[in-house]
């Protein structure tokens, strides 16, 4: 048998081509879309690349799930995150458990906040144009072992991801080629709900802004199908995907002002600091049943 898609040495294999059309974003679409990663795998925990395998949350994946959900839920609490007023339109998620475990969480935390918080009932959507990047013969399998036996595959991956992906898994191109229709869909979602903005509005943000009035909606998923989500958002090439990251649960937020992309907020992760005192609570109390100084 010959080596998989993607196994052979890396002078053999051809750049991934760009899509042929770039995200069309409605011109005078002003509306916000939120990216929230989704919580700790086990798979995580055992340190194993996961791609598309179905691995569920740990016990502290849904710990992390509760906490960006309560975030999301009062959103205008201090410190107010750069939000519309309002519930979204509708929450997304990639089909995989850990994304839909978290996007079920923000549903119900804002179906159960009160008047100052999201309140209503959301809509829950599965869009498989969201799945993380397939990492074929790696899904499941420890990263040591990768290391050990793909060593030269899994660097050039990390140097130059266009050139080079895991045996049998999916190209950059692949991916962005799925998820901008996906994004499409999303931003027509968002154009239709709302009013037409104007370029000519403020662009300087920290004068006493008010609350955005626009439409808004979330998007949950992972860290390698988001980073190729914002370089399509902003025409960034493929070589670039390593320019951004997503921790586990982290929030970010991009705005559209009549057509404009404009970064928000990235990769969020304060609501995670109630995590810091548990675990130091955990400590201590261990320490107290050991008698250990």
């Amino acid at each position: 048998m010959g080596d998989p898609p993607g196994s052979g040495p890396l002078s053999e294999r051809a750049p991934d081509a760009e899509p042929a059309s770039a995200l069309a974003i409605p011109a005078d679409l002003d509306a916000t879309l939120v990216l929230v990663r989704h919580g700790e795998s086990e798979a995580i925990v055992e340190r194993r690349f996961q791609g598309r395998m179905e691995t569920p949350l740990s016990a502290m994946g849904r710990r992390q799930a509760e906490l960006v959900a309560a975030r999301l839920a009062r959103p205008h609490a201090s410190p107010a995150l750069p939000l519309p007023e309002g519930p979204p339109l509708a929450i997304i998620h990639s089909p995989l458990g850990r994304a839909a475990a978290t996007a079920a969480a923000i549903r119900d935390a804002a179906a159960a906040s009160p008047p100052a918080g999201l309140g209503s009932d959301i809509p829950l959507r599965s869009d498989d144009r969201f799945l993380e990047i397939g990492q074929g013969a790696w899904e499941g399998v420890l990263a040591s072992e990768i290391t050990e036996l793909h060593g030269d595959t899994l660097a050039a991956w990390r140097r130059t991801p266009t050139l080079a992906w895991a045996p049998g898994g999916e190209r950059l191109a692949e991916v962005r080629a799925r998820v901008l229709p996906g994004l499409a869909d999303l931003l027509a979602e968002l154009a239709a709900a709302g009013r037409p903005g104007s370029i000519h509005a403020p662009q300087v943000a920290g004068y006493r802004d008010s609350v955005p009035d626009h439409p808004w909606s979330i998007l949950v998923g992972h860290d390698g199908v988001f980073k190729v989500t914002l370089l399509t958002i902003f025409d960034l090439p493929l070589e670039r995907f390593w320019m951004w990251s997503s921790d586990l649960s982290a929030i970010s937020v991009v705005e559209f002002r009549a057509g404009r992309p404009v970064i928000r907020a990235l990769n969020l992760t304060e609501h995670l600091a109630p995590l810091l005192d548990e675990q130091a609570q955990a400590e201590s109390d261990e320490r107290a049943r050991s008698g250990a100084l």
